[in-house]
C-alpha cells in the first residue's frame, strides 16, 4: 500500500523516530521522499543528522554536562553550523 503524502508537520512529528529507523519501510520511504522535495524540512532534518553525528563523537570522552556541551557545539561548528 502506498503512503499518502506527508505534509511538514507529519514529518516533523515523526522526525526523531525517522532518523532512529524506527518507522515501517514504507513511512521512512514517504518522509525521505517529502525531505528530498521539501526546501523547509531538508534542512532541519540535516541540521538534526549532523547534530545526532556531533552528540555521537562528543560522548566517547567522560565529562560533565557543560564540557559535553561544548564539544557537541564544537562538532556541529566543524560541520558547517553555526551557535
Amino acid at each position: 500500500m502506498m503512503e499518502p503524502m506527508l505534509d511538514c508537520a507529519a514529518v516533523m512529528k515523526q522526525l526523531w523516530d525517522y532518523l532512529d529507523g524506527e518507522l515501517s519501510p514504507e513511512r521512512m520511504a514517504a518522509i525521505e521522499a517529502h525531505v528530498k522535495m521539501c526546501g523547509r524540512c531538508s534542512p532541519q532534518v540535516e541540521f538534526e543528522r549532523a547534530f545526532l553525528k556531533a552528540l555521537a563523537a562528543a560522548r566517547g570522552e567522560e565529562s560533565n554536562a557543560e564540557t559535553l556541551r561544548d564539544r557537541v557545539v564544537a562538532q556541529l561548528r566543524t560541520r558547517g553550523y553555526t551557535a
